[in-house]
């Protein structure tokens, strides 16, 4: 198989030393490391930073940490390391699971090398090199504290025998108290992504694995395990993702030794990782988070995706995608006509959705045939519309599948074993598709070559990169194994090699909406689309819950037609757009279907969004359940909480009414504010039976007493919200 040679590293010299325990601190949190000289790294503390200690202090607080051996089990006490060993006594389960020909199944593994990096504060590194001689391993452990607080952790092994190592699971863990009674995850499905669900931290293992070969609609994606009823705004919580986008594993393991632990990794298919001499597997990044609230929590996610190099730094355009203005029914004329009325409500980004290329009139026949249809956009029509929609001051975005394949296609009938599938037999149909094997050369210079000359040729500034079916049966007709893992690989390079030669497309993860969302598709993708929902009341959930990984500057957020398309619920505009502004903000709307009054509105919400863009995609998230879960509070802060727009929703009528007073969160105690309601201009007048008496004229008050007092809302409908603007008085 092809996977890469680990790189040499260089062993300390015999009795060299490192230091015993360190601590690694940012932002409030800190982690606690032991490094023995025998055994694997063990968590003395991950949580609140407990401050500076010297070389006792270290030191005893790893002596604070070690239990009595009252359990029934091994004389000297069992020492789980954050990659777990079972020779150690551990009866949970392990870190790596693996064999070569039945033996080196249960490695014992010792440290050769350690480096620190402590960076004063701000984190720091811990990297170990550790062998087993016997077993003929070499275990290596990268261990970040990064700037943020967020905890960043992969580990790789390395075969260093003269015969094959299969790896079955390679996955690493991390303590939590026992005061963390409490798990959330989310659950989910097709145009119903992250739903969260609670459950108690028993004893066992709360397991989450995803299969789909995609992340999935249904994935946990952060894994929380926190305070007994733990909120927005309140009880410590630790959460821990998966980075990659394939099969993976959660898990929450509790043990009848008291031992609590989250563990993470990818999920191998069987046979589907076998090293040779000198090859080395590497699992993906876990990302973990210590904090106080869910809040608290979202926040050093986002704080750590925005400072990476390639976190989007423009302005998010507003965008237009004509999926469910015209599906696959395309024709010139038509397409021009939207992109003018795109153009009048402030569009800034136009995108032609699925139908564009090969024989795809619907969706039964032409993926994998990356050429401009002639039946539909040939004699130069598709460069028309591109040149018409770049004249109106707008990008133009396109649409690709490319790691499908239509068997009605040409390039399915001319190379069928391009297909992933078991030998002897093609996986079950999903859309009328097979998953085409991006591990084959061939198929991976097609796709890649194809999707380089379009932008190119075209001047493409963005591509929606769909991924519509599960992979099932995904195997390789080049190598006989399961496939998935290299799939994943591949689709990685590929993302790569067209960034790299395309350094100003931007590139939108898409799949069947949600199911492909995870923080190392956004290391080669600049947003994701949360769902193919664009019911604004589902949204609100969809798009609550995303925000617990991902800030809202990545999140694409539709306004869609009045009744939606998946749903059939119809909700006014104002609701649909109020909830699109806390998102990327686009269209996804027949507007010729549109009054004149509609579209004027829509112009009116679209410059509301293109005036607090900078706000909501730079400001730190807020949230809160009210009324028992019947209001709903969604905001954005400013760093610096000079400016806030909230968002109050009404989800179902409470059993008294009107709602109480609405805390606003996240502003500074002593700072006076001036609160005003947002959004275009109303056209209905006050009303005392609606509106509250400070609704015409403002308020001006400090943050204590709006954050500990708070404001009377209006009294909404079901599906309505209200706005609110707050900025300081200077």
């Amino acid at each position: 198989m092809s996977l890469p040679v680990v790189e040499e590293v260089e062993t300390n010299d015999e009795g060299a030393k490192w230091p015993n325990v360190v601590r690694l601190a940012a932002q409030g949190t800190a982690l606690v490391l032991h490094l023995p000289t025998q055994t694997l790294p063990v968590v003395v503390h991950w949580g609140a930073d407990p401050g500076p200690l010297d070389e006792r202090g270290l030191a005893d607080l790893d002596l604070a940490s070690k239990p009595p051996l009252a359990t029934n089990g091994v004389d000297a006490g069992v020492t789980v390391s954050i990659l777990p060993e079972a020779w150690t006594g551990w009866t949970g389960t392990p870190g790596l699971s693996g064999h070569r020909a039945g033996r080196a199944w249960s490695p014992r593994f010792t440290p050769t090398s350690v480096d620190v990096l402590d960076a004063a504060g701000m984190g720091g590194s811990v990297s170990i090199v550790a062998d087993d001689l016997e077993a003929a391993l070499r275990l290596g452990l990268e261990i970040q504290l990064l700037p943020s607080g967020v905890l960043r952790t992969r580990a790789s092994v390395t075969n260093l025998g003269a015969s094959a190592y299969t790896v079955d699971a390679l996955n690493l863990a991390l303590p939590v108290p026992t005061s963390a009674d409490e798990l959330l995850d989310f659950a989910g499905r097709w145009a119903k992504e992250r739903v969260p669900q609670r459950r108690p931290f028993s004893v066992g293992a709360h397991v989450r694995e995803g299969r789909h070969g995609r992340t999935g609609a249904d994935a946990a994606t952060v894994l929380m395990a926190g305070e007994p009823g733990f909120d927005f705004d309140r009880g410590e919580v630790w959460g821990l993702h998966v980075a990659f986008s394939g099969n993976h594993r959660v898990a929450a393991e509790r043990t009848f030794s008291g031992e609590r632990l989250l563990v993470g990794g990818e999920l191998l298919l069987p046979g589907e990782v076998e090293l040779g001499p000198g090859e080395v597997y590497r699992a993906p990044f876990l990302y973990a988070v210590h904090a106080s609230g869910l809040d608290d929590l979202a926040s050093r996610f986002h704080d750590y995706l925005r400072a990476r190099g390639s976190h989007p730094n423009s302005a998010r355009p507003v965008v237009m995608n004509v999926w469910e203005a015209v599906y696959f029914d395309h024709d010139l004329q038509r397409l021009m006509a939207l992109a003018d009325l795109a153009a009048r409500v402030g569009v800034e980004r136009f995108v032609l959705d699925d139908g564009w290329f090969g024989a795809r009139r619907d969706d039964t026949a032409g993926l994998g045939d990356w050429h401009v249809s002639q039946d539909v956009w040939g004699d130069g029509r598709l460069h028309s519309l591109v040149q018409h929609v770049k004249a109106l001051g707008m990008e133009f975005g396109l649409w690709f599948e490319p790691e499908m394949v239509n068997t009605d296609s040409d390039l399915a009938r001319a190379h069928p074993e391009w297909i992933l599938q078991v030998p002897g037999r093609m996986p079950v149909e999903a859309r009328h598709q097979q998953v085409l094997d991006l591990t084959q050369p061939g198929a991976f210079e097609h796709v890649r070559s194809s999707i380089v000359g379009l932008v190119r040729d075209l001047g493409i500034d963005f591509i929606k990169w769909d991924h519509n079916r599960d992979l099932v049966d995904a195997g390789s007709t080049r190598t006989g194994r399961a496939g998935v893992h290299e799939q994943t690989l591949a689709t990685y390079r590929m993302l790569d090699d067209i960034r790299a030669a395309c350094p100003s497309l931007e590139i939108e993860s898409c799949s069947s909406g949600g199911a492909r969302i995870d923080l190392e598709i956004l290391e080669r993708t600049d947003r994701v689309w949360a769902s193919d929902c664009i019911d604004a009341r589902e949204r609100q959930q969809i798009q609550r819950w995303t925000a617990q990984l991902l800030p809202p500057e990545l999140v694409g957020s539709h306004i869609g037609a009045d009744r939606a398309h998946t749903t059939g619920r119809r909700l006014d505009l104002d609701f649909r757009a109020a909830t699109a502004v806390f998102g990327h903000l686009g269209i996804e709307w027949n507007l010729s279907e549109a009054t004149p009054a509609e579209l004027d509105d829509l112009a009116l919400w679209v410059d509301f969004y293109k005036a607090h863009r900078a706000l909501v995609h730079t400001g730190r998230t807020v949230r809160r359940s009210l009324e028992q879960g019947d209001l709903w509070l969604h905001g954005a802060v400013s760093a610096d909480a000079t400016e806030a727009l909230y968002l109050v929703t009404l989800r179902d009528r409470h059993v008294t009414w009107p709602a109480g007073r609405v805390r606003l969160p996240g502003l500074q105690s002593s700072l006076r504010y001036r609160v005003r309601p947002a959004g275009p201009t109303p056209r209905d007048p006050f009303d005392p039976r609606v509106h509250p008496r400070w609704w015409r004229d403002g308020l001006e008050l400090t943050g204590a007493a709006l954050g500990n007092v708070g404001v009377q809302i209006p009294a909404l409908d079901p599906d309505t919200a209200a706005l609110l603007h707050v900025e300081i008085i200077r």
